[in-house]
């Protein structure tokens, strides 16, 4: 799931859940049940966690990489 991805990419760049919370503007009874793979992440809040992170929209797809860091 996208969640994991996303909780993968945070964990490696040691990028806390609350700093994610605060950018985004989602609480954390919200983004943490997404990051655990426990609730699914509707598009709009999976471009505003791109936007928030600064990375493009295709680095958590499946075949995604990072780029340009």
């Amino acid at each position: 799931m996208v969640g994991l991805k996303i909780k993968e990419y945070l964990d490696a760049k040691g990028i806390k859940y609350s700093y994610l919370a605060e950018k985004t503007g989602m609480p954390m009874n919200i983004l943490s049940p997404t990051l655990n793979g426990k609730r699914k992440l509707s598009a709009e809040e999976y471009f505003i966690i791109c936007e928030a992170l600064g990375v493009s929209a295709e680095i958590f797809s499946p075949d995604g990489e990072e780029r340009g860091d």
